[in-house]
């Protein structure tokens, strides 16, 4: 239920989110949730409030601070032709808007469209579902 704004002068601000629609619970995917934990365990204060990135003096995590660690972790993957905002895509690929919409805090589904992509693999899902949906209406119609 926090959101952290840096103000014109630098000071960062920590405060309510933008909209009600930010203010929400977000599944972790599992495989992520032994460094996740690693992390709180070796980084994060035992507080409930704790923030779960943090400046070295504590504070709420500079934007150019976490641009810079994602720079060197592309080098030294060779993964360099990604961008640290690709994983808002990447993580949310599949989803319908509305699933967007609540994954990501958006109010508006013109926000959430911007992060939907169609692919093949999800045209494929379709496409399978549609045969089935068929296949069991002529069943039941014999």
């Amino acid at each position: 239920d926090r959101a952290v704004v840096e103000l014109t002068n630098g000071k960062r601000v920590i405060g309510a989110p933008k909209t009600e629609a930010g203010r929400r619970t977000v599944a972790i995917p599992p495989h992520l949730l032994p460094e996740i934990t690693s992390h709180l365990d070796r980084y994060v204060l035992a507080e409930p409030t704790a923030l779960l990135f943090t400046g070295v003096k504590g504070g709420p995590l500079r934007p150019h601070v976490l641009q810079n660690t994602w720079v060197r972790a592309k080098e030294k993957t060779g993964l360099t032709q990604f961008h640290l905002h690709d994983l808002r895509h990447a993580g949310n690929t599949g989803a319908s808007t509305k699933e967007l919409m609540a994954r990501m805090g958006h109010s508006s589904s013109a926000a959430a469209i911007r992060y939907q992509h169609a692919s093949s693999d999800r045209d494929r899902v379709i496409a399978q579902a549609l045969s089935a949906l068929a296949e069991s209406s002529e069943v039941e119609s014999k």
